[in-house]
């Protein structure tokens, strides 16, 4: 299944995507995409529903993220060897972690702002692990068992705020730093997370274009790391790095974005994003 939540910020329905690519009002099933619609269970009955016996939501649509009320974005920096080596650091040895705020968390289409005081505003594409189940000290091979499936994640970066100290958090938790979506699509859709194609423009051009079958700490390893340190609970969102060609690594120059700037971005089967840099309002 795609799960997603459309509307206006705020206001989102909770919706399945079609076969036909097109969104159905899940609000007489469901309140909204939550920690506890992603129990396997309720999972379960919303997949055995009849998708063609639901209303379907029409017109200039906004999806918001696709899981309501995270309460951790968990974020994974270098875990990819390339974007390490241009970011000018080693390949950890082990899970780097950071946090995201949840007021970062945006919608996949949401313009990205330009926070005040921003000179190096970068970008990220990202696979999003969500997690369906409460995961505490989970062991590597039953790391799965608590992802209810995947989304697009763009850690949009201010790399100026961020190497002003050793804490990365405050370069990566700005408002619109969280673009999320367009959906969420269950794990039984994604039978292998470590093969995945992704793609990054900048007002057309290609600057990242990656597979995340090159993770250093693949997927099962890293739900199992970060439960270690924190409870995963149904709902929240790890980031799991992303490869080489952020702005910062371009060569012989690094390139920043700018307002009027178009970011696009995608990941195979779990859909794109699009996010036009406005300044600060």
């Amino acid at each position: 299944m795609k799960l997603c939540r459309v509307g206006p910020s705020g206001q989102e329905k909770p919706a399945l995507v079609g076969s036909d690519g097109r969104p159905r009002d899940l609000s007489s099933v469901v309140a909204d995409i939550d920690g506890a619609t992603l129990a396997p269970a309720r999972l379960a009955e919303l997949a055995a529903l009849d998708v063609a016996r639901l209303p379907l939501l029409d017109g200039a649509l906004r999806y918001g993220a696709p899981v309501a009320r995270i309460s951790k974005l968990v974020c994974i920096g270098l875990n990819y060897s390339e974007h390490a080596a241009e970011s000018n650091m080693p390949a950890p040895s082990e899970p780097i972690i950071f946090l995201k705020a949840p007021s970062a968390i945006c919608g996949p289409n949401d313009d990205t702002i330009v926070p005040l005081g921003s000179s190096r505003l970068d970008w990220e594409v990202e696979l999003g692990v969500v997690i369906g189940a409460v995961g505490r000290n989970v062991a590597e091979d039953r790391a799965l068992d608590v992802v209810a499936g995947y989304c697009v994640v763009n850690d949009v970066s201010e790399r100026a705020f961020q190497m002003q100290s050793s804490q990365w958090d405050k370069g990566k938790g700005c408002d619109t730093f969280g673009p999320t979506g367009p959906w969420l699509v269950t794990k039984d859709e994604v039978p292998d997370p470590q093969a995945l194609a992704m793609k990054l423009t900048v007002n057309g051009k290609t600057m990242q274009d990656g597979n995340t079958s090159t993770m250093i700490f693949g997927v099962r390893q890293l739900v199992s790391y970060v439960s270690r340190y924190m409870t995963l609970m149904p709902g929240d969102v790890i980031a799991t790095g992303t490869p080489s060609g952020v702005g910062m690594g371009q060569k012989p120059d690094p390139v920043w974005l700018k307002p009027g700037d178009v970011v696009e971005l995608e990941i195979a089967g779990l859909g794109r994003q699009r996010q036009t840099v406005v300044e600060y309002r």
